[in-house]
This record gives C-alpha cells, structure tokens and sequence, in this order.
C-alpha cells in the first residue's frame, strides 16, 4: 500500500519528533531562509531510494518541475509510476493494470511542490537542527487530516535531500534523493496522465 509518498509497496519510517527549545526562534529563521532557497528551484531531476514499514527498498528517477509537477519512474519490472500534474496524482502499475488518483491539493505532496514553498504559520509544526541536516515538518489536520511531511535539507547547501510521508495510520514513507541536477527541462509528456486510461483501470479516485 502506499503513504502517499509513494508507491504501492507500503513503505514507511520512524516517526521524526521534534521538540521547542530554546533555539526555536532561530531555526524559524533558517526555515525561512531554507524555503526561499528551495522555492528558487524551479526543476531538478535525479535518483531516488525509498524505503518503508516494512524494510522494503526501491528506486528510480524523478522529475519535478514547480508549481504541482512530479514524476517517480521506478526501477525493474514492476511499470510502476507516480505523476503529479498540478491538479491530481496518479499511481500507474502497468505490469496489474491498475492505477490509483488522488487531489494533488488533498496530499501533504502539495506542499513540496508549491510555486513558492512556505516553512512559517500554523502549517510549521517543527523544525530540527541535527548538526548535518535540517528537519521541517508541515501539516494541515482541516486539509490532509493526520497526514504530514518532513522534508530534510542539507545544512551547508540547504539543498533538499529528501523528504518523509506520514499518511493518517502514522506509516510513513522515507524518499531520499541524490545525482540531483537542477534547472533541467523534463522531456515533453513527463507529467502527462491519462485520465482515459485511468478510468478504464481499476481506479479508485480520492
């Protein structure tokens, strides 16, 4: 199953407690900082490792392109892919012929892909200084429900180096990113779905 971070497989992680001490106001100011760095970046492609409840890994390349775009080819046989087109997010195995879509702006997703990224207000419910990475955690109870996100930041660069999804049953869904290049163009049809092709499959829609 998925957590919405991704992919069918079920993947999750530890949940990332964070605690209000008092340095709190100064990592306010590092989110800020961060957010305007990461919002700067329009697009970048890559690899990505994802992992989950049950100690399963996977991977493949990604594409996201700003605002609402994404697209996770995952490795092997299994035709598994995840597209974000601005407005829905799909999850297509060809291998079952099945597919699965969702509101982009239903998913804590949402968050990682807006045009201009926001760390501040009732949404920042956390931010961790672990001496190599930043930890930012957002959630929304009255859009997403128990649902949220943790994205984590290089602390020199301030470049994201992945993020954790945690969907309402508290499982959670690592995705860590590297070989990352920035400012690239996606090839044409990158974050097309076929929204014929996911009627015809069993689908649910949320």
């Amino acid at each position: 199953m998925m957590a919405f971070g991704f992919v069918v497989v079920g993947f999750g992680a530890t949940a990332i407690n964070f605690d209000i001490t008092p340095a709190f106001s100064a990592a306010l100011l590092d989110a800020a900082t961060i957010a305007n760095h990461f919002s700067a970046i329009k697009s970048m492609s890559g690899d990505f490792v994802q992992s989950g409840p049950r100690a399963e890994k996977t991977g493949g390349r990604f594409f996201l392109q700003r605002p609402g775009k994404l697209r996770f080819n995952y490795a092997g046989k299994s035709g598994i892919s995840l597209i974000a087109d601005g407005k829905s997010v799909v999850i297509y195995n060809k291998k079952l012929k099945t597919s699965h879509l969702y509101s982009l702006s239903k998913t804590p997703l949402k968050l990682l892909l807006d045009d201009k990224v926001e760390f501040s207000g009732s949404r920042l419910k956390g931010v961790k200084d672990d001496g190599a990475q930043f930890k930012i955690k957002l959630a929304d109870k009255s859009v997403f429900g128990n649902s949220n996100i943790t994205m984590v930041f290089d602390r020199k660069s301030l470049d994201l180096r992945g993020w954790v999804l945690t969907d309402e049953r508290g499982q959670s869904t690592t995705v860590t990113i590297s070989n990352v290049k920035e400012g690239v163009r996606a090839p044409p049809g990158t974050f097309t779905i076929d929204y014929a092709a996911n009627r015809e499959f069993n689908t649910t829609a949320k």
